[in-house]
């Protein structure tokens, strides 16, 4: 259901059109940003509305949409008790600011998104792969990724075998 609290007018009064869209979903607002903005709505969802704990950063690939990724930050306030979702959509090689530096625990969950579905994080102080080899091509959690085919270079060359399947 769309969302008209008091939390969302704050943010409507602080940044206008690059708050998208809002509802609520089981007790939880989420917010769909403009991701250009998302260092600044970064910092005010830390310092003015006190969601202190970023809880997960992670992906969801739509291949079908124009703007297929989903960015998804869960957060929680420790003094409000409150979760909130911020959410953006981003196309196949658009970038995104990293939140690193208002939230560390991101500097992991950014590197994971980055490894297993592309999505470059600027400024990110480090943004190599988690998970897999650096030498590993393709993401492996995006929808069109070929799983029988799992870069089988690098399973000849590294594994001494054909196919991982």
């Amino acid at each position: 259901m769309p969302l008209a609290n008091a939390l969302v007018e704050r943010y409507k009064a602080a940044f206008g059109e690059a708050i998208r869209e809002a509802w609520i979903d089981r007790k939880q607002s989420i917010l769909v940003v403009a991701p250009e903005h998302l260092l600044e709505i970064g910092a005010y969802t830390r310092d003015d509305e006190r969601f202190d704990y970023l809880v997960d950063l992670t992906a969801v690939d739509w291949p079908k949409r124009e703007k297929r990724f989903d960015l998804v930050l869960n957060l929680y306030s420790f003094p409000k008790n409150e979760r909130l979702r911020l959410k953006m959509h981003l196309g196949d090689g658009e970038y995104v600011s990293s939140v690193e530096s208002i939230w560390p625990t991101a500097n992991w969950l950014e590197r994971e998104v980055y490894d297993m579905f592309g999505i470059v994080f600027e400024g990110h102080p480090n943004l190599t792969r988690l998970l897999l080899p650096e030498e590993w091509q393709g993401f492996p959690l995006r929808k069109d990724y070929d799983i029988l085919k799992q870069d089988e270079a690098w399973v000849r060359e590294n594994l001494g075998i054909e196919s991982g399947q």
